[in-house]
């Protein structure tokens, strides 16, 4: 999508619908639909502006504008040359397709903004990242891989039933069950007048307790509905404590300490993903963009160089360096200078021998006297 802003001339075939254009006849509205472009919803989910629920509710606060005119249906078509704006900024060109995966901790919402006021996952993300969303969502108990991106197609893609994209967690539950009552879950079952498709479950191991078992299995699903896990479990007489999302198609939670994000390299997104991505949208390159902070410690590495600028080392604060006489080519070498009060030796300390202990009851004798010298 090319954006010109001093394009001038005839009005688009991508412009908004105006009254007399809705009372058109129904082969022009038949040869508009068969025109190029995407509608405005899916290019805005496209260009990482938000998601395309996201951008009809922005249409109907009126904040987004086509050409200069405002929006206020989703079913309508940009074209290469429209002017698509979102509060008066430009929308430009949809950047390549980005993929990170982040180890959502609890208490957090998978949310862009809350209305109870919780922290969010886009709030707790480190600065430097583009816009992103996030595919599909995590509630705020669960735990584990999130996949964000900056495409809101490849968001949508991932997200579809239809695509069939296999999800893993592990959940910790309370109760009773065997592993002949876990297949069961293969043929689908319906809780709540809400039907779910085939899902594979393995009982991992159960520690039985006076209250009943503690158990970790691991669930393995293609549809992800909202609360899918722990509805399906609780049918089968289980209590949901723990949910950790291990795997997400290709992608796996893999060492990723919670809280931490970490963007996938290019050029596996095109291995793996390039069927759910435009073409244009493909990024190159082998390495990712972005990268998270190095933690630096404290004070010197363990085997780096120090190098002395004339200020204090910083792995002794206060204490002054010692410094090196330079010596000619072919003498000595060089022996250490120390200043008046400096790395004087210390006193060895004296060793005194304990007297002997003397034993319980024992008599002192009294020493006895010499007696005269030996004639010879």
């Amino acid at each position: 999508m090319i954006h010109d802003p001093h394009r001038t001339g005839a009005r688009p075939s991508g412009q908004a619908r105006t009254p007399q254009t809705e009372g058109a006849s129904n082969g022009a509205k038949d040869a508009a639909k068969d025109a190029g472009g995407d509608r405005v919803a899916k290019m805005l989910a496209r260009a990482g502006v938000a998601s395309r629920r996201e951008v009809e509710r922005l249409i109907e606060a009126g904040r987004v504008a086509l050409n200069g005119q405002v929006l206020t249906t989703p079913a309508v078509k940009v074209e290469a040359g429209d002017i698509l704006t979102v509060d008066g900024a430009v929308v430009t060109e949809a950047e390549p397709a980005r993929l990170f995966r982040y180890h959502k901790p609890i208490d957090l919402v998978t949310s862009h903004a809350d209305p109870k006021g919780r922290p969010t996952v886009f709030e707790a993300l480190p600065e430097g990242l583009p816009r992103l969303i996030s595919v599909g969502r995590l509630d705020i108990n669960s735990e584990g891989l999130l996949l964000l991106t900056n495409d809101g197609g490849l968001a949508r893609a991932l997200e579809m039933p239809s695509t069939g994209i296999v999800r893993r967690y592990r959940a910790r539950a309370r109760g009773r069950v065997t592993q002949e009552r876990l297949d069961t879950l293969k043929k689908g079952i319906t809780v709540e007048g809400v039907h779910y498709g085939a899902i594979e479950a393995h009982l991992d191991k159960a520690k039985e307790g006076p209250q009943g078992a503690n158990l970790w299995i691991t669930v393995v699903l293609a549809e992800g509905k909202n609360r899918e896990v722990r509805r399906v479990l609780e049918a089968l007489g289980l209590k949901v404590n723990r949910l950790i999302r291990l795997a997400y198609g290709p992608f796996a939670l893999g060492t990723l300490m919670p809280g931490e994000v970490e963007e996938v390299g290019p050029r596996v997104i095109r291995e793996q993903l390039a069927q759910h991505i435009a073409p244009q949208n493909l990024p190159k390159g082998d390495r990712p963009l972005w990268k998270k902070p190095a933690v630096v410690a404290a004070g010197p590495r363990r085997g780096a160089v120090e190098i002395d600028r004339g200020g204090k080392s910083p792995g002794r604060a206060g204490k002054p360096q010692r410094r090196l006489r330079k010596a000619p080519t072919g003498d000595a070498p060089p022996k250490m200078e120390y200043k008046a009060g400096w790395a004087k030796p210390k006193p060895k300390p004296k060793i005194v021998k304990a007297a002997p202990k003397r034993r319980s009851g024992a008599v002192n004798k009294a020493p006895r006297p010499a007696g005269p010298p030996k004639r010879p």
